[in-house]
């Protein structure tokens, strides 16, 4: 009389918490692997956001030089940078964490700079003269040897 008081299955709103639970921690994972995505389709837009629109506007030609190189050094140096925070535990995440805003705000001010270059056209003065001047004669030695 008392086996039917004995239950033979599991009870399966027991078995429902657990399985919502892993549903909730699936879809967090991937809200955040989606997230984090897009952070990293970022770093291939350039926005003016991240720079002073007038940063470079009274710069001269070789100020402009100067600033591009500058530009084009560190950008060098945050993408060796990133590429080394990659290769570790959640590399991707670390990279742009530690250093996409400051590869963002490089990349927008090599734009700017670029953009003020062509503006100002400086491509002009960057190239050499045509014909360079002559080399100055050498002056004669006014010491005379001792034999």
């Amino acid at each position: 009389m008392t086996d039917h008081l004995i239950p033979t299955e599991p009870i399966s709103c027991l078995a429902r918490p657990r399985n919502v639970r892993r549903r909730a921690v699936a879809l967090g994972l991937l809200l955040a692997g989606l997230a984090l995505g897009g952070c990293a389709q970022l770093s291939e837009n350039v926005s003016g956001a991240f720079v002073d629109p007038a940063k470079y506007d009274l710069y001269n030609c070789a100020q402009l030089r100067t600033a591009r190189t500058e530009n084009a050094n560190r950008i060098v140096e945050l993408k060796a940078l990133m590429a080394k925070a990659k290769t570790g535990a959640a590399g991707p995440v670390v990279a742009e964490v530690a250093y996409g805003n400051d590869y963002l705000s490089a990349r927008a001010q090599a734009k700017l700079a670029d953009e003020v270059w062509a503006r100002n056209r400086c491509d002009s003065e960057a190239l050499p003269p045509a014909n360079p001047p002559p080399a100055p004669a050498a002056a004669p030695d006014s010491r005379k040897r001792k034999q």
